[in-house]
């Protein structure tokens, strides 16, 4: 193997953080009307009805006091006397390619990791790792949410300033490749070249370097779904052929037909590497499908739901299948894709790269930023 002593991501990207833990199923939702009438639900209810509700945890109760999330503005009182509106539901990556909506209040989170909050914003990208053979990262402008990975931020501050990256890096491959790549473009070398051990082989041959940047990009762009929507080529674009039932329940495919049942409805074609798409031994459109119809504990919060299949989450499918179809034509480019003229760890570490300081592996500090803290006190970061 050519890559032996690949460095690891966990070097390139120093900086890693948990991702967010709600510890509640209710704050988050596949719309965002319903997390509204959650809330709605919660002020209503009264003394232990309110308590019941809220499903508190060693880490949140309804006297819990925190500070609002940065860049996010709700009250700071306690629940247990909160009053006022819903916060507007954010966007966030909560399963392998499931965007779904969460209410970003502290208050209902058990692990808000407000370090991400403070550097999300329209410049960001977020990876997240997989723990899957044929698909080691995810890349996102949203907030993820996934359990069990670990997050890594291209920009350690706001704006897209200071990149997380190992000091160092983009020099030596300044020096190698004969141009200067940006953060972004060694991003998406690291989507396109990363293997299953989260090691990334690095290039010196400019050749290679493009292909693999442009593969990268490619998968970037279908992740991230922002911008010019993906479309498959005509024939083979996805559409509704028998009309969805109010609210289905089953899934089921048909391979022969390259056809999606959904109960009595039917979507076709729909290429079989899309229904066979995979993320950690978990088929991504069975996934999608049950965290929108599988029936919530009665009585809860979480049950709050439409009443009816909303007409946006069956674009969202169409949209899905289609992004996993051409995802999937990309495999074959990163299993080829091959270094001439590797960079090691060991030459990572003769330059003085590796290992990264410290302090890069913590969040950077913002010292002129005010967040407001419990009960409207606001506190200097």
């Amino acid at each position: 193997m050519p890559y032996d002593d690949a460095p690891l991501l966990a070097d390139l990207m120093p900086w890693s953080v948990a991702p967010p833990r709600p510890g509640r199923a209710w704050p988050t939702a596949p719309d965002p009307d319903s997390l509204t009438a959650r809330w709605d639900a919660l002020l209503r209810a009264e003394g232990p009805d309110r308590l019941a509700l809220f499903e508190p945890s060693r880490a949140r109760t309804l006297d819990s006091a925190v500070g609002q999330l940065p860049g996010q503005s709700t009250g700071t009182e306690r629940l247990a006397r909160a009053e006022g509106p819903c916060a507007q539901p954010v966007r966030v990556l909560a399963a392998p390619f499931d965007e779904q909506w969460l209410i970003p209040d502290h208050r209902l989170l058990d692990a808000a990791r407000p370090e991400l909050w403070r550097v999300a914003d329209a410049h960001q990208v977020f990876t997240a790792e997989t723990a899957d053979p044929g698909l080691p990262l995810l890349a996102t402008s949203l907030l993820p949410t996934l359990r069990g990975t670990r997050i890594r931020p291209l920009y350690r501050r706001p704006g897209g300033t200071e990149p997380n990256l190992a000091p160092g890096l983009l020099d030596l491959l300044t020096d190698r490749l004969g141009s200067r790549p940006t953060p972004s473009d060694l991003l998406a070398w690291i989507l396109a070249a990363v293997r299953p051990d989260l090691t990334v082989p690095l290039t010196g041959d400019a050749e290679v370097w493009d292909r693999g940047v442009a593969l990268g990009r490619r998968t970037r762009w279908l992740m991230r779904r922002d911008g010019d929507r993906p479309k498959l080529p005509g024939g083979r674009r996805p559409y509704v052929r028998a009309p969805l039932p109010p609210r289905p329940l089953t899934m089921r495919y048909d391979a022969e037909e390259e056809t999606l049942h959904l109960d009595d409805g039917r979507i076709s074609p729909v290429p079989p590497q899309a229904w066979d798409f995979e993320v950690a031994g978990v088929r991504v459109l069975e996934s999608w499908f049950t965290a929108r119809t599988a029936p919530p504990p009665a009585g809860t919060l979480a049950a709050i739901r439409p009443a009816v299949w909303p007409q946006g989450w069956t674009s969202e499918l169409l949209e899905l299948i289609t992004v996993l179809s051409l995802l999937a034509e990309l495999r074959p480019g990163r299993a080829e894709l091959e270094t001439i003229s590797p960079i090691t760890a060991t030459d990572l570490r003769a330059a003085g790269i590796l290992p990264p300081p410290a302090a890069s592996r913590r969040p950077a500090s913002v010292l002129d930023h005010h967040e407001e803290g419990p009960e409207g006190q606001f506190a200097l970061i």
